[in-house]
């Protein structure tokens, strides 16, 4: 860029008027004056603080009308004169004859709406830029990489637009929308409220997955938490027991090559060994090629980016979400997340923001969120005979705090040297629901068929071979 144009650039710049409307502020606040009681409670409804106003004197008035009316005094002329007396700030702001302007300036309260709206719509103006400025200066002085800083301008500007849409529900509109939620799941008869995870006795006890919730299946490694997972990606995204749904899956561990061929292995029913060793029969292919044909088709979306950020991914979730109407997501897995802004703090505090920022995404974008986490050692101990607690969650004490359910999965076959339990039935699983915030918690059985990596539900008949009908057939059954 050119020097002229550089100069020039920054005279139009020095040339923009403050974004304010003088006009509005004195409006408003002479309109509180008229009528404090209606005006003042319409302004806290629509989130005016005193940084809302441009001019200092302006502000200096309104926190003094907030603090009177925190205190249930009545507001006018002479009360805030003398409020304003009190603090020593009447001579400040221009004295008894500043508020008197006031007052000749608003001869009704009639137009107070749109003078409030004037002054958020100039407050929002400032934010903005405030926001893009500081976004600038970030880019020439921050060392930090270009994807952070993006990750973190684009919250900042969504947090800007989720305050101004924010507010109370009137109660009315609330019991109406909750009835119609009623009425739906009434008129379905489904007994499921949210989108089903396609495990009978699971769905049973949470009703589906529910929009804002963040569930947590937990396990200790290679239990078989990311098979699970994927099987319930499959079907939400093929619409087994529900309309399809899209589900965006963010794996941190595996790489996409990797958890696409156990997503075919196991809708197909083959070994991902005899799949990835080249010992698959012809008609093992075939059923290969079918199930690729089904799977194509779904509206599944894999970020398998290593080492993310959580706030690069929540930036990613939100732009998924409005591009393609996500409806779940699935992180795999949470201790792999990371957090620049708190990874100095120690790894329990990192984890705790990480948590709280997942809840936070899930009722963001009102979607169920499904998070698998890492167990610590303690179920390894022989007294405890492979059976998980939630005080077992790795790193921190948040997660169990931050999320809405918690599963615990375990298989007695890996601890049968140090278990009482039964383990005849090697494919046996448990998926024990430890912490449940809107329903009941408990224990229930699934059929885990190791060879391919799939579960079942448990009363229905498992199919232990590894032959199975066209997965084109069962994909419309």
């Amino acid at each position: 860029m050119s020097p002229e144009i550089s100069a020039s650039g920054q005279s139009a710049r020095s040339e923009r008027k403050p974004l304010f409307n003088e006009d509005a502020e004195r409006g408003m606040l002479g309109s509180i004056l008229l009528d404090w009681q209606k005006v003042l409670d319409f302004c806290i409804e629509q989130q005016i603080q005193p940084e809302s106003f441009y001019l200092r004197s302006h502000q200096t008035i309104y926190t003094a009308m907030m603090e009177m009316s925190d205190g249930r005094k009545p507001i006018d002329i002479l009360t805030l004169a003398d409020r304003l007396k009190t603090q020593g700030k009447l001579d400040e702001i221009g004295g008894i004859a500043f508020l008197n302007q006031l007052l000749d300036a608003t001869p009704t309260a009639a137009h107070a709406e749109y003078y409030v709206d004037l002054v958020r719509q100039h407050h929002l103006l400032r934010r903005i830029v405030d926001c893009a400025r500081q976004s600038e200066t970030e880019c020439y002085s921050s060392d930090e990489d270009a994807d952070h800083i993006l990750a973190r301008v684009e919250q900042d500007f969504f947090n800007i637009s989720e305050e101004r849409h924010s507010g109370l529900l009137p109660w009315n509109k609330g019991v109406m929308e909750t009835m119609t939620t009623i009425d739906r799941i009434h008129r379905t008869k489904k007994g499921l409220s949210g989108i089903p995870t396609g495990y009978k006795d699971l769905d049973e006890k949470l009703l589906g997955m529910h929009n804002g919730d963040m569930i947590v299946l937990a396990a200790r490694p290679s239990m078989g938490k990311t098979s699970l997972a994927m099987n319930i990606v499959e079907h939400v995204a093929l619409g087994k027991f529900d309309a399809p749904h899209a589900v965006c899956i963010f794996s941190l561990e595996m790489s996409r090559e990797q958890l696409i061929l156990r997503m075919l292995g196991s809708h197909a029913r083959i070994p991902a060994h005899n799949i990835a060793g080249g010992f698959a029969t012809d008609a093992q292919f075939g059923l290969l090629a079918q199930s690729a044909d089904v799977l194509m088709k779904a509206p599944i979306f894999l970020d398998d980016t290593g080492g993310l950020d959580i706030l690069e991914l929540r930036a990613r979730a939100r732009r998924m979400k409005k591009k393609e109407n996500i409806a779940l997501f699935v992180i795999d897995y949470l201790q792999l997340l990371h957090s620049k802004d708190h990874r100095r703090e120690g790894r329990q505090a990192e984890i705790a923001a990480i948590s709280g920022s997942i809840k936070n995404m899930a009722k963001e974008l009102k979607v169920p969120v499904l998070v698998l986490s890492q167990l610590n050692r303690a179920p390894e101990a022989k007294e405890r005979e492979g059976k998980p607690r939630l005080a077992d969650l790795r790193d921190s004490g948040s997660i169990e705090q931050d999320a809405d359910v918690v599963c615990l999965l375990r298989r007695p076959i890996l601890y049968k040297d140090d278990t009482k339990e039964n383990v005849d039935d090697p494919n046996l699983a448990y998926v024990h629901i430890a912490k449940q915030r809107n329903g009941p918690t408990g224990e229930i059985n699934l059929i885990f068929l190791d060879d391919i990596m799939r579960f079942e539900n448990f009363a229905e008949p498992a199919r232990y071979g590894t032959e199975a009908p066209s997965p084109a057939t069962e994909s419309e059954s």
